[in-house]
């Protein structure tokens, strides 16, 4: 997009790299962080006239670090939203200048929950930043560090359902790792991905991980203290597709087991 609207661009690995020395170069009055994988050092924050401020979506103190989106959803919580800080050398630990708070909707995914709090993002930031350019920025609020929680990056691992998990939390997990590792079982051993679920009713007979019915939104594995309806899979070598048009093409499905 930078590219398209004729901006300057520079991408860098590293603050060793000379292309961080040429951002210093500019004699930036205003550093503006959203969705950046490195730990910024001190020096380079000092180098601006103005200071840094940081876009993280989280309501931070709560959910520190490189994945608060997909860690809110897996541990079921029912609200997050976005915060922007003042930026030191510490992660995500700046004095908060502004903060908003979402509702997090019970089938709503991290890709969905991203777009909405990427959208508001872009809406407040121009305004935000032009408050800055007539008022400089503000000292903000300092977090409470007993309330700070942080989020660890999240592994190929992660993905793998265990069914003798309670049901909802098998669909928190569904629902967080949609776009990366996507949550995943085996089926006749063969991978299988989930990219959609939703709670089922409650317990009934079977092994975690049997499948016991075929209905028209999806199809039904048994869990902890409930069952799982799944929506929306993917076969290892196969097109990814609605559960319910993939189990009536599966022979047999109903006697299976996923594990």
């Amino acid at each position: 997009m930078a590219q398209g609207l004729g901006l300057p661009l520079t991408e860098l690995d590293s603050f060793k790299d000379q292309a961080a020395q040429d951002l210093i170069g500019l004699n930036p009055d205003l550093f503006v962080v959203v969705s950046f994988g490195l730990i910024i050092p001190k020096w380079f924050l000092d180098a601006s006239a103005v200071g840094a401020v940081n876009l993280h979506p989280s309501l931070l103190p709560r959910y520190r670090g490189p994945a608060p989106i997909q860690w809110a959803i897996r541990n079921g919580e029912s609200e997050t939203g976005i915060t922007i800080i003042k930026m030191n050398e510490r992660m995500d630990a700046g004095n908060i200048l502004y903060q908003e708070a979402f509702r997090i909707y019970d089938e709503e995914d991290a890709e969905s929950l991203s777009q909405r709090l990427a959208d508001r993002s872009a809406a407040i930031l121009p305004e935000f930043i032009e408050r800055i350019a007539v008022d400089g920025l503000p000292p903000g609020v300092v977090q409470q560090e007993d309330e700070a929680t942080y989020t660890s990056m999240i592994s190929k691992e992660m993905g793998l359902i265990d069914w003798s998990a309670p049901a909802d939390r098998i669909v928190c997990q569904v629902r967080a790792f949609v776009s990366w590792p996507t949550a995943y079982t085996c089926l006749d051993g063969k991978l299988l991905k989930v990219f959609k679920a939703s709670r089922g009713r409650e317990q009934v007979g079977g092994e975690p991980g049997s499948i016991v019915e075929i209905v028209p939104e999806g199809l039904i594995v048994v869990a902890t203290g409930g069952t799982v309806v799944l929506k929306d899979v993917q076969l290892e070598n196969r097109k990814r597709m609605n559960a319910t048009d993939f189990a009536r093409g599966y022979r047999g499905i109903l006697c299976k087991r996923l594990i």
